[in-house]
């Protein structure tokens, strides 16, 4: 068995236990994203359904992606920290906020989405794979 992921939110009231290794680590500068971040992307790591555990409830939002499906952002009623994401087309994957893991250290990424949305000030790793959009799995 892999090492736990573990995080949650700033003030404690929602925890989460992910077991298994990230299927995908990503920077995406979609406009939802920098919106969401107050920044120019944000940073995830998508997990399996299966290996999830959460303690504490989120409120929930949704939203309507550029491919027409609803994506589902879950932050803390408390202290208003963005926690995770859950994909009406992807039931079996979640995704987690990079900030929001215990050692955010961890987070490796792979590529960076939505990166004709990038702006000059938002630099990222250039040796990263960009991709216009969310590449297909």
């Amino acid at each position: 068995m892999s090492e736990i992921y573990a995080g949650g939110c700033a003030c404690g009231a929602i925890r989460y236990a992910i077991s298994g290794k990230p299927l995908f680590e990503n920077h995406c500068q979609c406009r939802d994203c920098q919106r969401k971040s107050g920044a120019g992307h944000g940073s995830y790591l998508t997990f399996p359904r299966t290996g999830v555990e959460l303690q504490g409830e989120a409120m929930h939002w949704g939203i309507v992606g550029d491919s027409g499906n609803v994506k589902t952002r879950a932050f803390c009623p408390v202290c208003g920290s963005p926690i995770y994401m859950t994909y009406a087309a992807m039931p079996d994957v979640f995704t987690v906020h990079a900030a929001s893991l215990d050692d955010p250290g961890r987070f490796k990424p792979q590529a960076v989405t939505y990166g004709v949305r990038g702006y000059a000030w938002d630099y990222l790793d250039p040796a990263l794979q960009k991709f216009d959009k969310m590449p297909s799995a």
